[in-house]
């Protein structure tokens, strides 16, 4: 057996792979749920603490820098551990996708956080102040003036941003998750084969591929222009 043969006969087995390719669609499926998941309340919890931080209260705002550090500075895999493994010493049990959904968000709302207080700083000063000009307190100045402006400027750094964070995805694996990394693990395990660990490969492909080139489009698209 030529080394391609032997490379073949292990990586792509047509048999294991007609065997188990339901297998990763169902972990395809997991992937796509616990992302959109991710998104969603990672997005709007950076954006609500970024709007909070516009408030200027000094202590609320020493807070919320804390905890989006914190959330910054730690490994994803670090913070699915701690909850999975530790919440259930202080009596509080979470399975593993929402453990992994629970650590995810808070990396992406520490990030997203950022990521829209940037765009609120770097809209300019006069912005304020023509809000006022027309009459309009904090609040209505900030929601219908200044934060339009600052989530187009954030738009391309928080894409990149959230495509690294779905991608974590995968960290799930390590508490049980069946997501396409699990799926693909569970079944090289089962098959004494990695053809299914190709097929969770191609999976990754299939996926993300096509929000790679969304997101290069949303870029492009929300772009300031000079």
């Amino acid at each position: 057996m030529t080394g391609w043969q032997a490379f073949a006969q292990n990586f792509l087995n047509p048999e294991v792979a007609a065997q188990y390719a339901p297998m990763i669609l169902a972990g395809l499926g997991v992937t796509i749920l616990l992302a959109v998941l991710v998104i969603l309340a990672g997005l709007t919890l950076g954006l609500a603490l970024a709007v909070l931080r516009a408030f200027g209260l000094r202590v609320v705002n020493w807070g919320i820098i804390f905890i989006v550090d914190v959330f910054r500075a730690l490994p994803p895999l670090v913070i699915i551990v701690l909850i999975y493994f530790g919440l259930p010493a202080a009596g509080l049990s979470m399975s593993g996708f929402w453990a992994t959904w629970l650590a995810l968000t808070l990396v992406l709302m520490a990030f997203a956080e950022e990521i829209f207080w940037a765009g609120i700083s770097a809209v300019p000063q006069g912005q304020w102040e023509a809000g006022r000009a027309l009459g309009l307190h904090f609040l209505p100045t900030l929601t219908k003036i200044v934060l339009p402006q600052a989530i187009r400027i954030a738009v391309p750094p928080l894409v990149n941003r959230t495509i690294a964070i779905t991608k974590g995805t995968a960290l799930g694996s390590v508490v049980a998750v069946s997501e396409i990394l699990g799926a693909a693990q569970s079944g090289m395990a089962f098959s004494g084969n990695p053809t299914p660990l190709t097929l969770g490969a191609l999976a990754y492909i299939v996926l993300f591929i096509p929000v790679v080139i969304a997101g290069r489009w949303i870029e492009t698209r929300f772009a300031w222009r000079r």
